[in-house]
């Protein structure tokens, strides 16, 4: 059950970082885990000269915590977020993290910081970041030994407080999210410090998001800057690209399963450039906002449009209600996504 509240304008929450009770660390060494602790400090003690921060050995997750409905504090398909940060530590030669020990490390620290999970009914969740870093020290370029993990966690408001707002997304030529053979299909640090530069570029030129096309070729949709591209098409079908450059979004797989379940066709398959022009509605998906939906896409001297600008469209409007729904225990689990904690 959640505890008392500290004194927090949950209405007014935001996307950001806010201190909580504590965080949760986790050390790697000679060849397991330890049993970690909980700390209160904010700071990481490491080497000037650790792998994470000379050679990028940094992986992390995002995922939530949810007060439902009947008053009880669950977490959103864990199992994922252990999965994927496992294949993120060891594509950069890290150690394999057991989902069990991810899993109870996760609730370990949900638990110590209940008070800040946000109430029922105020559309927040509390968001948890778990991070792999390689901490022993590396002049040569070769991998640590060590590794810490960290799982920070904080409060935050609905992404969008009004109903979801439409925004307009650029795609640029000139820049690459991630080479075809590289690291996109993996969540690491590096792969984000890669797209700051566009991302930057495409606010400057006043669009919200950008769009990575794929790097070889330049002829088929890939991802947005931080989200999985979703699209529904003028026949009803629920589409997204299917690329080893694309991180496995695990909100993307939900809406997929859900939209199975709805009766909706789903495709995950190559998305050509030209194919814009046969859809209906699009969206940005991530674990921040659910779906963001797309107005505008702008390419070169094209622009495509979609439904109107203060509006999500139909379906993804309800496919965003039915998760949600899961989420805060508003409808039934029939996936079993959400785990108590």
């Amino acid at each position: 059950m959640a505890g008392s509240m500290p004194n927090i304008e949950w209405d007014k929450l935001n996307f950001e970082y806010r201190p909580t009770k504590s965080n949760l660390r986790m050390t790697y060494s000679n060849g397991s885990w330890d049993e970690g602790y909980l700390t209160n400090s904010s700071n990481v003690n490491i080497h000037i000269a650790a792998s994470c921060i000379h050679y990028g050995q940094a992986c992390f997750e995002g995922l939530k915590a949810f007060v439902c409905k009947d008053g009880e504090v669950r977490i959103f398909r864990p199992e994922e977020n252990a999965r994927r940060i496992s294949e993120s530590s060891q594509y950069i030669q890290g150690p394999e993290i057991p989902d069990d020990i991810f899993i109870n490390a996760v609730k370990k620290v949900v638990k110590d910081n209940i008070e800040y999970v946000p109430p029922y009914g105020s559309k927040g969740a509390l968001y948890i970041r778990p991070v792999v870093i390689g901490t022993d020290p590396r002049i040569g370029v070769t991998p640590s030994n060590s590794y810490e993990l960290i799982i920070l966690v904080m409060p935050v408001g609905a992404y969008y407080k009004n109903g979801l707002h439409p925004v307009n997304a650029l795609i640029m030529n000139d820049f690459d999210r991630a080479a075809p053979n590289g690291t996109g299909h993996v969540k690491l640090a590096g792969n984000y410090a890669a797209g700051l530069k566009a991302s930057a570029y495409a606010k400057k030129q006043g669009f919200p998001i950008n769009l990575f096309l794929d790097a070889a070729q330049k002829k088929y949709i890939e991802e947005f800057g931080t989200s999985n591209f979703i699209a529904i098409n003028k026949k009803g079908h629920y589409i997204t690209p299917k690329s080893n450059s694309i991180l496995p979004s695990i909100t993307n797989k939900s809406l997929m399963q859900l939209a199975d379940s709805m009766g909706i066709h789903t495709e995950k398959r190559l998305v050509p450039l030209e194919e814009l022009t046969d859809f209906e509605e699009v969206g940005a998906c991530g674990t921040a906002v659910v779906i963001t939906p797309i107005h505008k896409i702008v390419h070169e001297n094209k622009v495509y449009t979609y439904g109107t600008p203060d509006k999500c469209g139909a379906t993804l409007q309800k496919l965003y209600d039915e998760l949600t729904a899961i989420q805060y225990g508003e409808k039934e689990d029939k996936f079993n996504w959400m785990i108590k904690v």
